[in-house]
């Protein structure tokens, strides 16, 4: 088992920027695909980046790609989402989530029902 707890969301300014950490723990994760997805209301979940966990590549949805950054404390087992110049239709539940496959498996990496283990969410909202 992977247990999973985001933190990090909030309230803030269309402009502003937020840090979310996913911290992970149980079953070692090293050989992980590490995911970052949100959910606004009324849409689908959709991926916004992920990583693999004990290495440095990555993947971006291409319009978010320049604005968030996501990375990992592998000493810590904590992953990370940065977001910046933060929008409005930015506003959703953030999810991490892990999955058992590699970063190469481009469908499995943009589909939620592929990982295997998922936080709570944190809910973000950008105010215009």
């Amino acid at each position: 088992q992977v247990h999973l707890v985001e933190s990090g969301g909030g309230l803030v300014q269309a402009g502003g920027s937020l840090r979310l950490s996913c911290a992970a723990s149980g079953r070692t994760v090293s050989s992980s695909v590490m995911g970052w997805f949100r959910q606004a209301p009324g849409k689908e979940r959709e991926l916004v980046a992920a990583r693999n966990w004990s290495g440095s590549n990555t993947y971006f949805e291409t319009s978010l790609k320049g604005r968030f950054t996501i990375s990992a404390d592998n000493a810590k087992n904590i992953l990370y989402l940065q977001m910046n110049s933060l929008k409005p239709e930015d506003t959703a539940l953030y999810y991490c989530a892990a999955g058992a496959f590699p970063l190469s498996a481009k469908i499995a990496v943009v589909t939620p029902s592929e990982y295997d283990y998922w936080g709570q969410g944190t809910q973000v909202t950008v105010s215009s």
